[in-house]
């Protein structure tokens, strides 16, 4: 799985910023059936010229569609959107609609995989307590948790339970939605004379997440992946750290206590 990926939600130019992301070096796109643009994201891949086979591409099932017949049907409307055999991943977008309906989702998705239409297999805003209900019905263990992720929101109980059990920690909103009016933030841009999205992406990869910023503006597409050619010191780290608020920093929906 590449390290960074481009995060697409409410892109209204989905299709233009798919192709300047696969022609200036990424290799991963992550959408969902919630966004409205996986045909976007299709047109994207093909107007880039990269080989499919190249990239890795996320999508997600809503709760409306959790069920064994309603998820099959999302995953096969999906790949035809898409204009693709298959997803690189495919995520249950999050653990809204109760125990029953969620776990109806999952193995849903899992059938998907057996049948070669998913290759990997995953969640989104899932809690320990929600993974756990996996674990206890026998079911494979997800390869991936989606959660929002900065050094706002640091979502401990999960990224721990996440590393313990080898499941990769996605980043989502890693640049919390452009506010880095943070003097923290502005110091370390200051500093290693980068962007402040570059600091923020560059804290997500070093405490070892997979960030997806996202953004419709090509110059910025580009500098977002421009994180490899410096390295923030452990001091810089810990100020960096030191500004988690808990689930009180997070910016989106983050129904992460969902029962």
């Amino acid at each position: 799985m590449p390290t960074v990926g481009l995060g697409v939600y409410q892109n209204e130019q989905c299709a233009e910023a798919c192709a300047v992301a696969l022609k200036n070096g990424y290799t991963m796109i992550d959408s969902a059936r919630y966004y409205e643009n996986e045909v976007q994201v299709g047109v994207g891949v093909k107007e880039s010229g990269v080989d499919r086979a190249s990239i890795f591409i996320t999508s997600k099932v809503f709760h409306d569609d959790y069920g064994k017949e309603e998820t099959k049907a999302a995953i096969d409307d999906s790949i035809k959107n898409l204009g693709s055999d298959y997803y690189d991943l495919y995520l249950v977008h999050s653990p809204i609609g109760g125990k029953e309906k969620r776990l109806a989702g999952y193995k849903a998705v899992l059938e998907a995989k057996a049948a070669g239409l998913v290759r990997t297999v995953g969640v989104s805003n899932y809690a320990v307590k929600h993974i756990e209900e996996i674990r206890e019905a026998g079911l494979e263990m997800p390869a991936v948790n989606q959660v929002e992720l900065h050094p706002f929101c640091q979502q401990k109980p999960i990224v721990e339970y996440c590393k313990q059990h080898n499941i990769v920690v996605q980043a989502y909103t890693p640049l919390v939605r452009g506010g880095f009016d943070n003097p923290v933030i502005q110091e370390l841009a200051k500093k290693y004379n980068k962007e402040p999205a570059q600091i923020l992406i560059r804290w997500s990869l070093q405490k070892g997440f997979v960030p997806l910023p996202k953004s419709s503006n090509p110059d910025r597409i580009v500098s977002n992946l421009q994180v490899y050619d410096f390295e923030i010191l452990e001091e810089d780290m810990a100020k960096l750290s030191a500004l988690d608020r808990g689930k009180e920093g997070a910016i989106t929906w983050n129904p992460v206590d969902t029962e």
